[in-house]
């Protein structure tokens, strides 16, 4: 632990740091996914996979409500565009198909940090390799491409499905907020996690590990699980 002139301690030196670039919106394009910067145009796209065929569970722990309507929806969407310091993506299959909506939030280029939020999958994506790979690339970006230091994500403390999500993914579980947001009169306490720029080589090659076509079957089925990848790695 370095110390200063007076005998404190003091963080760590991050020589050389300069304020990375800020995130702009962009097309990020794997194997079984794209995401492109949402359009008030996706609304269309986007409605019937994330309402209508949809199961409704998906929006509780969001401010929404869960069958939305047509313009309760368009709504929703302007909402995400004007979201300060925010980046919003449609998630779609290579089909073209809508499939949900992910968002850089609270983008911080003068500290390197960025959040994933706002991660609304419809049930065709959920539990899909390609949810899995729209994240990745969400991160190789944030990452690889613009140099950040820290990635956050945080969600409702009793949204188990996102906890488990962050988990699997390798994210550090940091601490709740209690009492941090009030969301359809009740209130919500806040998880956060975050993974960092020294813990990304280790995640980022158990991601591609997993990714790789030779992890699965000729039925689609995983040989080795997300978790039991990391563990091997430790990470």
């Amino acid at each position: 632990m370095p110390h200063n002139e007076f005998g404190q301690p003091i963080g760590p030196a991050v020589p050389g740091w300069t304020p990375r670039p800020a995130i702009e919106p962009v097309t990020l394009t794997g194997r079984h996914v794209r995401l492109e910067p949402l359009t008030q145009a996706h609304a269309g796209l986007l409605y019937a996979p994330m309402v209508t065929e949809s199961d409704p569970r998906i929006w509780t722990y969001y401010p929404h409500p869960p069958r939305m309507t047509w313009p309760e929806f368009g709504a929703y969407v302007a909402g995400l565009l004007h979201l300060p310091a925010a980046v919003p993506l449609a998630v779609r299959g290579p089909d073209g198909a809508g499939l949900g909506v992910a968002c850089y939030l609270r983008i911080d280029p003068a500290n390197g940090s960025a959040e994933v939020g706002g991660i609304v999958y419809a049930s065709a994506l959920q539990r899909t390799t390609a949810a899995t790979e729209a994240m990745v690339l969400m991160m190789q970006h944030v990452f690889d491409d613009l140099g950040y230091r820290r990635y956050e994500w945080k969600c409702d403390s009793l949204n188990e499905p996102s906890r488990a999500a962050a988990a699997r993914l390798g994210f550090t579980y940091e601490g709740r907020f209690r009492q941090a947001a009030v969301y359809k009169e009740r209130n919500r306490d806040t998880d956060w996690f975050s993974i960092t720029d020294a813990e990304w080589p280790a995640l980022r090659s158990a991601y591609a590990a997993w990714l790789d076509r030779a992890n699965f079957d000729d039925a689609g089925r995983q040989v080795r699980t997300l978790e039991q990848i990391r563990a091997a790695t430790g990470r």
